[in-house]
């Protein structure tokens, strides 16, 4: 057998006898230490399969001779964190808002709440960074259609704003001037350019008739500077912030035939400590008064 062995002139290796297009194949075995590792990792294997759950069934799984769980430890983990977690929601609940932001250990744990709470229920119409969008306010800036104390958030948060199935929900309607013939449409085009030049916008323009048609018909609510109303739900309109975009064409539109957006009562659904933890979460993002 000796003398049928062919050794490899360039690199002087024995080859295997294999050959293809003239290529032959080297009889290089692999190290001894790389073979003994993987059969210790055959080993191994055999022996976690054994002692941990690893070979799926029909309906389960085998369940190793250690009876380990990874869900079961993930559940008892959960189960441990809502336990520690029952005293700062107790305390949420027996404290007043104002005193929440004031101790900073529960106000930590509120705004971690809220922020989860938040992205659960209302980062579908406010954005996830809360910035808003079209006829969705903005919650990081510093101004409020109802106010922006802590207290003020929990009211509006809690019982809507326009929602009819609670009597107690935020309310205000704006009069649609040119759907119910209260202006004409040369009124509105000239209010509008008041307005516009009001919030800084193209096209906008201060006119005696444009001013005077706002103090009789917008300034009741908006203010006569156009600072707006907290208590009735007026936004400012003397600065770039607008709900409706900010163009001389989407104010015309909005005086004609204004949109009124509506936000469910949250009480409804989430419990008093979570309305709590999404106001302080709210206030924390910067706007807060």
């Amino acid at each position: 057998m000796s003398d049928k062995r062919e050794i490899d002139e360039i690199t002087g290796t024995e080859t295997t006898g294999h050959e293809w297009d003239g290529i032959k194949e080297l009889n290089t075995p692999l190290p001894r230490w790389w073979l003994w590792t993987f059969y210790a990792c055959i080993i191994w294997a055999v022996g976690y399969m054994i002692a941990m759950p690893a070979i799926p069934l029909i309906n389960s799984f085998t369940p190793g001779i250690l009876g380990y769980s990874s869900r079961a430890s993930v559940d008892n983990d959960i189960v441990r964190a809502k336990e520690g977690q029952v005293e700062f929601f107790e305390r949420i609940s027996a404290t007043e808002l104002g005193e929440i932001i004031k101790d900073e250990e529960l106000a930590r744990f509120a705004r971690a709440g809220g922020s989860a709470a938040f992205k659960l229920n209302c980062s579908q119409c406010h954005g996830s960074g809360a910035q808003g969008s079209l006829g969705y306010p903005n919650l990081n800036d510093d101004e409020w259609l109802w106010g922006g104390t802590v207290e003020e958030i929990f009211t509006t948060i809690n019982h809507g704003v326009r929602y009819e199935a609670d009597f107690d929900t935020r309310f205000s309607e704006m009069s649609a001037f040119g759907a119910d013939d209260i202006l004409t449409n040369e009124e509105i085009h000239s209010v509008a350019q008041y307005t516009a030049f009001l919030g800084g916008f193209e096209g906008g323009e201060k006119t005696t008739q444009g001013e005077e048609l706002f103090l009789d018909n917008c300034s009741g609510c908006h203010a006569e500077t156009g600072a707006g109303d907290i208590y009735l739900g007026a936004p400012a309109l003397n600065n770039a912030i607008f709900q409706y975009a900010g163009s001389l064409e989407t104010i015309t539109a909005q005086i004609d035939t204004p949109q009124h957006g509506v936000m469910p009562a949250w009480s409804e659904k989430l419990d008093n400590v979570t309305v709590k933890q999404l106001a302080v979460y709210v206030h924390s993002l910067g706007g807060g008064q």
